[in-house]
């Protein structure tokens, strides 16, 4: 095989998986991380506050060398809310001040100016004033000077993005009154004066986040006095239908008293404080908002995804299981080699540099038990010793063949073009049959319909983490899903290791093919589409080796993804047709794609999803889906293993394989993929011939 590229496959789960983690931790931890903003903080000392602060007015400028303290005249109030833009909240606090015809003050979290930048709009195109609360809610003053720079830089761009304009009124989150102010709290103020912002806080807070109802948000809300006010008040950060319920009610009490109302600059007798935005600030602004608003879009996309992984692992673990329990009772009467006799069987050998295993393979088919059964061993360009181990196996049944190297499928033809007999068992070089086995895939084609049957193939020699993880593989999905095809009636895969074919199915379509790398199943899916039955015997076992090494794993494995893309692809066509490529096309070819395509790829981020819910509390769901997901793996490992005969000895990998195996296999999806979409796939091709090898010259020995 050609080596496949790119390899870019890692690169490719690794930066997906990233940008999920990081969309997930943006939504979660730092875009709805609310917290405790309706918790009133510990101020710490206030001795390092000057008395014009402590006791002057709610505004605080610091930009100037020597800070000022601004008041509000009498008969003047500012309506502040903070915490906002909220879609519920705000949009009815925007109607009753239109009802009312009051301005107010806005004071935002860039996050939620990201999140909801239309309502931003809305609240300066009614002639309101936006001012910045930071953009995560953040105390400023135990924050560390770039922490508040960046949230300031942050919450300036995502309102320069929304409304293209800037602004430097500022309402540190947690800030009360001015003889509140503690000796970080005047840090804090020092360090926003410097950056141009003005500190602006509050006369009179209606606590509407802690009020029992509206009639105590609104004596909160309301002066003793004539004295100028800003009031406190809140549009997001919870449920604040107090405060919508309130605010009428404070607004026709601060009337009826004969007070003005006016935004925070005009009530100090500033100018508008807001400008028109650089054009980096509008730049950045546009993409923060984008990056939150993908963000935000994650967790629902990633909770239907979860959900429909869930679905179909569920319902492929029910399928698979009444499917064997079926598959059960209907094999109850499959005829036995003893009961009917069986054909005359070829069996073709397939082998490059199998010096190892090769005679081993042919002294199994020998001992099958099978009569006048006929071997044809094919030695496709091995550099090795295969043709001489092969012909070691001193029986007149056994003839060898050598060929250039022109890959699997033309040896494969090349065998059946010498073997004797009408049935051809097609055997890898690896593997080796049980006895009884190729008997008992004979007596199948008694059945005039079928022409292919696929027998039930088991991992040899199983020592290892890796071939044990394998083991599971062929007894969990392979062998379960064997008997789900059956049933259907159109497998979509005859295993190389051992399967067996009627001679005018093969000619019926034309023999093997080399057009995809996963000759066993384009071939079975071409019988389908010629109108052949390909059954299942899953008392027909073969043991094959298995690689035991990573690269040799990954290299079968993207063949095979590779090589089933390629057939799905070539077989398509299916769908529209009638009979068994029907079946093949309306039932096999949607599983496979559904359960061999999707659900690999969408299982790790599964995996990811939960770990994350578990690393940062954020919620447990994922990680009880994940653990009920092994679970529910757990119990059909030991259907599956139990169903096939096999020892329940190795169940406890089972968790383990979920999470390390199925994320390989899924880096192999990955890269079949990859590799598909830019035709860079691997292929069978020929090795240059040296003048020594014989072109399909039979030798018997």
């Amino acid at each position: 095989m050609r080596r496949p590229t790119p390899r870019g496959h890692w690169w490719v789960l690794a930066s997906v998986l990233a940008t999920l983690l990081a969309a997930l931790f943006l939504a979660t931890s730092v875009l709805r991380g609310d917290g405790d903003r309706d918790v009133a903080h510990d101020r710490g000392p206030d001795d390092l506050v000057p008395a014009s602060a402590a006791h002057g007015g709610p505004v605080l400028d610091a930009r100037a060398a020597t800070p000022a303290s601004l008041d509000i005249p009498s008969g003047t109030v500012a309506l502040t809310f903070d915490d906002g833009p909220d879609p519920l909240w705000t949009r009815q606090i925007l109607q009753v001040l239109a009802d009312k015809r009051v301005p107010a003050t806005f004071f935002v979290t860039g996050a939620h100016v990201a999140e909801h930048p239309e309502l931003v709009r809305a609240q300066t195109a009614a002639g309101h004033e936006v001012g910045l609360h930071t953009f995560t809610h953040t105390d400023l003053a135990t924050a560390p000077d770039w922490r508040t720079r960046l949230e300031l830089a942050a919450s300036r761009a995502a309102l320069a993005g929304a409304t293209g304009t800037s602004t430097t009124l500022l309402r540190p989150p947690y800030s009360s009154m001015p003889d509140a102010v503690g000796n970080r709290d005047w840090q804090a103020a020092l360090r926003t004066g410097e950056l141009g912002y003005l500190t602006v806080l509050s006369t009179h807070d209606g606590l509407d986040w802690q009020a029992r109802d509206a009639e105590e948000i609104v004596r909160g809300a309301l002066p003793e006095h004539d004295e100028g006010a800003v009031v406190l008040l809140h549009d997001g950060g919870g449920d604040r239908s107090r405060t919508v319920a309130a605010l009428g009610g404070i607004i026709d009490t601060y009337k009826s008293r004969g007070y003005r109302f006016a935004t925070v600059s005009q009530a100090v007798g500033l100018p508008p404080q807001d400008s028109p935005a650089g054009a980096f600030d509008r730049w950045y602004g546009t993409a923060l908002i984008t990056v939150v608003q993908t963000a935000l879009a994650v967790p629902p996309v990633v909770d239907r995804l979860l959900a429909v992984v869930a679905l179909l692992t569920v319902a492929r673990l029910l399928l698979l299981v009444a499917a064997a329990a079926a598959h059960r009772r209907r094999t109850a009467d499959q005829p036995l080699p003893s009961q009917v006799p069986p054909p005359r069987v070829s069996a073709v050998v397939p082998a490059h540099n199998e010096e190892a295993t090769i005679a081993a393979c042919v002294r199994a088919l020998l001992d099958d038990g099978c009569p006048d059964i006929d071997i044809v061993v094919v030695d496709d360009g091995s550099t090795d010793g295969t043709a001489a181990a092969a012909r070691s196996v001193a029986d007149p049944r056994v003839r060898v063949v050598t060929q250039s190297n022109q890959g699997k499928p033309a040896a494969l033809n090349a065998g059946v073009a010498h073997a004797a007999h009408d049935i051809i068992l097609m055997v890898d070089a690896d593997t080796v049959i049980a006895p009884g086995a190729a008997a008992r895939l004979a007596v199948a084609f008694a059945d005039p319909s079928v022409g292919a049957v696929a027998g039930n193939t088991k991992v040899a020699d199983r020592k290892g983490l890796l071939v044990l993880w394998q083991h599971l593989e062929y007894v969990m999905s392979f062998g379960l899903e064997r008997r789900l095809f059956d049933l259907i009636g159109a497998s979509p895969t005859v295993p190389g290791a051992i399967g067996a074919f009627r001679r005018s199915a093969l000619s019926a379509c034309g023999g093997i093919s080399a057009d995809t790398l996963a000759e066993d199943t384009d071939i079975a899916m071409a019988l389908c589409r010629a109108d052949w039955r390909v059954v299942y015997r899953g008392d027909a076992h073969a043991f094959t080796h298995v690689p035991t090494t990573v690269p040799g794993l990954w290299h079968q494995r993207h063949r095979w993804a590779y090589g089933t893309l390629q057939s799905l692809w070539k077989h398509r066509r299916a769908v529209k047709e009638p009979g068994v490529a029907g079946r093949l096309g309306r039932r096999t070819l949607p599983y496979l794609v559904l359960f061999q395509l999707v659900l690999p790829l969408a299982a790790p981020l599964m995996d990811a999803v939960a770990l994350y819910g578990l690393a940062t509390g954020t919620t447990s769901t994922p990680a009880i889906a994940w653990g009920a997901f092994c679970l529910a793996q757990l119990a059909l490992a030991a259907y599956a293993l139990s169903r096939d005969g096999e020892s329940l000895r190795h169940l406890w990998l089972v968790p383990l394989q979920q999470i390390a195996y199925r994320t390989a296999l899924c880096l192999v999806t990955i890269h079949a993929l990859t590799t598909a979409a830019l035709g860079a796939g691997p292929r069978w091709r020929a090795q240059p011939t040296t003048p020594a090898e014989p072109q399909a010259q039979p030798a018997t020995v």
